[in-house]
């Protein structure tokens, strides 16, 4: 076809419609100067593939396995995007929980997509690396979408905590004695060698609407006081989250903010579509590999892809809404 059409079927691919042109495109021919309608042909058929002398189609399995991988799946070993400041904030302000037993706050304010989860997976997967902490810490995950009152999430911190059978049919005067209970039974001698709890709260603006903001006034209370090191860290996407807060609550927040924006541009929004369809340097089928990412680069350089990417880039750039796009193109090229 012309080059025109070319684009045009490349641009194709990034609207949901047209995967099959999209992962010819990225393929290696497999012969010399094919046309464009057997490209496709080869790539949307395993059987010509081996009958071609192909990797056996082995090798479109392990790529559609590893783009899967990372659309799909949270994976704490991606590579983070324009938030390399707020992980070096929030993996500190761990590390000095989980090691020198200091007790801390925070939240993690951005919109939906914006990364917030990612950002926290990553600090969290390099603070187990350390081994002391990796065999101490532990952590406590709540979700505002699922403890909908403090009852239900007294009971799950009692769960993760693994203290059902310390509580037994203990029964307590209020939320605060309960909850000094519960950190009291994870000390061990002084504070120093006190076990340190992590609080992850998800939609913690959820929390700020149970009565009297019991559970988020007690955990600050303790962040706040000598007792069991723990560390509180809330997601968020308002803005105006301290405004919702108590403010006997407030009083007892530490006012550390890290805000997860997708501020980068639409050149760095290009890069990082063309390197998460890039293959990576592990790849068995050297090749192989160096091929399709050869195909990717040229298929970002066509001007028709380059302004679909502006209309997306210009009506939503989080990066969740770009990874719905390319698994709907694996997805596609599968069938």
């Amino acid at each position: 076809g012309s080059e025109s059409g070319t684009g045009g079927r490349r641009a194709a691919a990034f609207v949901g419609g047209g995967a099959e042109e999209l992962c010819a495109c990225a393929l290696p021919a497999t012969g010399g100067g094919g046309s464009w309608r057997s490209r496709v042909s080869v790539t949307m058929s395993k059987r010509k593939l081996k009958e071609d002398n192909f990797p056996n189609g082995d090798c479109i399995s392990k790529v559609q396995q590893i783009l899967r991988e990372r659309f799909c799946h949270l994976n704490p070993s991606a590579k983070l995007f324009g938030m390399e400041v707020q992980y070096k904030h929030l993996a500190e302000l761990l590390k000095r929980t989980a090691v020198h037993g200091e007790s801390n706050s925070a939240l993690i304010i951005g919109p939906r997509g914006s990364g917030k989860t990612q950002l926290l997976c990553h600090a969290l997967k390099k603070l187990v690396e350390i081994k002391p902490v990796r065999e101490n810490i532990l952590q406590v995950h709540l979700n505002g979408l699922l403890q909908t009152n403090d009852k239900i999430a007294l009971k799950e911190i009692t769960r993760q905590l693994n203290l059902e059978n310390v509580v037994g049919d203990k029964v307590f005067g209020s939320f605060a004695e309960n909850l000094a209970f519960l950190l009291e039974a994870l000390k061990r001698g002084d504070r120093a060698h006190s076990c340190p709890v992590l609080f992850i709260l998800e939609e913690f603006d959820l929390f700020v609407y149970h009565k009297n903001q019991t559970l988020l006034y007690n955990l600050f209370d303790v962040s706040q006081s000598a007792q069991t090191p723990i560390a509180v860290i809330g997601l968020t996407c308002r803005l105006d989250i301290l405004e919702l807060l108590e403010k006997r609550v407030k009083s007892r927040f530490s006012h550390r903010q890290i805000y997860v924006m997708n501020s980068f541009d639409f050149k760095k929004y290009v890069n990082i579509c063309k390197e998460q369809l890039s293959l990576p340097s592990e790849f068995p089928e050297k090749n192989f590999a160096q091929k399709w990412n050869k195909n990717v680069q040229s298929l970002f350089e066509d001007q028709t892809v380059q302004d679909v990417l502006q209309n997306q880039f210009h009506y939503n750039k989080d990066l969740r809404s770009l990874y719905v796009l390319l698994v709907c193109l694996c997805w596609n090229s599968a069938s």
